[in-house]
């Protein structure tokens, strides 16, 4: 999958995933939707971002989840 919007970079932001050179981390918009922020709340917030920006950063969530087998907790 081709992320044109997201930066990776180990000798920036410890290795984190960040917008488009922003230094905005992909986390953080995932938190902000997460949250209940809808874009245009986002967006205000990060005037440098576009509605882009946000898309591709659940598409990049997403698509990490998939790449990990994540732990499974028993339910009572």
């Amino acid at each position: 999958m081709n992320f044109s919007r997201i930066t990776v970079n180990p000798y920036q932001m410890n290795g984190m995933p960040y917008i488009r050179g922003l230094r905005i981390p992909v986390a953080t918009i995932v938190a902000m939707v997460a949250e209940g922020m809808n874009d245009t709340d986002i967006l205000a917030a990060y005037p440098d971002l576009e509605k882009g920006d946000i898309v591709e950063s659940l598409r990049y969530a997403a698509e990490a989840l998939r790449e990990r087998e994540l732990p499974l907790v028993m339910q009572a």
